[in-house]
């Protein structure tokens, strides 16, 4: 059988606090797996043997074989946690939230009591403040606005 190229050889201490990992304590179930996996990898498991047994994909293990090449020392631990993920991008930019909260505490259109959010959407693209927004965008928006001293945006 050909060598692997990121051959995993775990030292008695990495393996020792692989496994305790595993065994105890709450971790989350990707990182488990992760161990799993370079534990695996170290009794010369194949790619193949260890997708089988842990029902990880084959970039997932060849990451984790990389990842442990790409280790300097240190914790292994650390091998198994996640880089940050950026997230979905905000929407909405402070200057549009303060517009919503003005609106809201503004006299309501003519012919309605008070304003919806379907309203505000609405007034809000009127002013070309943006292209469109979702009722939810603007009820979130409110929600955040309402816990401050400004005006009463809700009943009673």
């Amino acid at each position: 059988m050909p060598q692997k190229a990121n051959h995993v050889q775990l030292s008695a201490r990495e393996r020792q606090q692989l496994e305790s990992y595993v065994k105890h304590g709450k971790h989350a179930a990707r990182a488990l797996t992760r161990a799993r996996i370079l534990l695996l990898a170290d009794e010369d498991d194949g790619d193949e043997e260890i997708c089988d047994a842990l029902g990880a994909s084959r970039p997932t293990v060849a990451l984790m074989r990389r990842k442990y090449q790409e280790h300097t020392g240190g914790n292994i631990l650390e091998v198994l946690q996640e880089a940050p993920r950026p997230g979905q991008p905000v929407k909405l930019d402070s200057r549009v939230a303060a517009h919503v909260a003005l609106i809201a505490c503004s006299e309501a259109p003519p012919g309605a009591a008070r304003w919806t959010l379907q309203l505000i959407a609405d007034r809000l693209v009127e002013l070309n403040l943006v292209e469109a927004i979702c009722l939810e965008s603007v009820r979130q928006v409110l929600k955040k606005t309402r816990s401050s001293r400004g005006c009463s945006t809700g009943g009673a």
